[in-house]
């Protein structure tokens, strides 16, 4: 299972391995308070990608199609998620205030249908 959770969230057991997924290291935040597995900043979108978006739903759509062209590439920044959802809970944190509109969101809509492809195969 692939979970979404606010880097500023409390970590909880039942968050299993924890994935930092951005770029850049969240504002106001420690390194050594966030509990994290491994941060993926290669998962994240690039720096052009995220400047573009700005967090604006009016461009979610759009974000989304080019995030997930991004991703195609690189493969080898989200196996370890695929990897470790296989043995267990796997919680994608992220820093946006928007819940819905958010790397995070559109990563794991990505994973589940890589997921959901590899399991009908």
């Amino acid at each position: 299972m692939i979970r979404l959770k606010r880097v500023y969230d409390s970590p909880a057991d039942e968050d299993g391995t924890r994935f930092l997924v951005e770029r850049l290291w969240p504002r106001g935040v420690k390194k050594s308070a966030l509990r994290l597995d491994e941060w993926l900043k290669d998962a994240a979108p690039s720096t052009e990608l995220r400047q573009w978006f700005q967090h604006d739903p009016a461009r979610w759509e759009k974000f989304r199609q080019r995030y997930f062209e991004e991703l195609k590439t690189r493969p080898d920044a989200w196996q370890p998620i695929l990897q470790a959802a296989r043995r267990g809970t796997v919680s994608l944190l992220y820093s946006s205030h928007d819940q819905e509109h958010n790397n995070a969101v559109a990563l794991k809509m990505f994973l589940d249908g890589r997921r959901t492809a590899k399991n009908s195969s």
